[in-house]
């Protein structure tokens, strides 16, 4: 199941849309780690309002398909389900893990055609998922 993830795996600019941190953009590499039982995505933000983070992706021991557990430089922990069918990424966070549960959150991102290109969005909701809001946009763009 984890080959699925296989069109991840390299090194991509970021540009995230952040409505007060206009000149902000990063890096993010996925590699392959533990013999390839798990992908890992490491993120650097350049500019210091927004955190750097590390993530572990493995297949979900609750039944999902993958748990993808973030890790940051606030001390952040969180533990997102996360799906990749027909080139779209999808990322939720909806029930309590080791970080407070004040709003949730999702992350939906489609692959390009040529998978140079992740379009991608992030919402939170406040209300238990009734009604969302996007937090901002967040593309990826394959370097290598």
């Amino acid at each position: 199941m984890l080959e699925r993830l296989n069109p991840f795996i390299g090194e991509w600019d970021l540009e995230p849309s952040f409505p007060t941190l206009p000149d902000a953009h990063g890096r993010t590499v996925f590699e392959w780690a533990l013999d390839g039982r798990f992908l890992v995505q490491r993120t650097e933000i350049s500019v210091p309002e927004a955190p750097n983070s590390i993530c572990l992706i493995g297949v979900d021991p609750r039944g999902g398909a993958f748990a993808q557990h973030y890790f940051d430089t606030r001390g952040v922990i969180r533990v997102y389900d996360m799906t990749f069918e027909d080139g779209v990424w999808a990322l939720q966070r909806d029930s309590p893990d080791f970080s407070d549960l004040s709003f949730w959150q999702r992350y939906r991102g489609s692959f390009s055609d040529d998978g140079a290109t992740i379009d991608g969005y992030w919402e939170a909701s406040r209300d238990e998922g009734a009604t969302w809001e996007k937090d901002f946009d967040l593309v990826y763009r394959r370097v290598a």
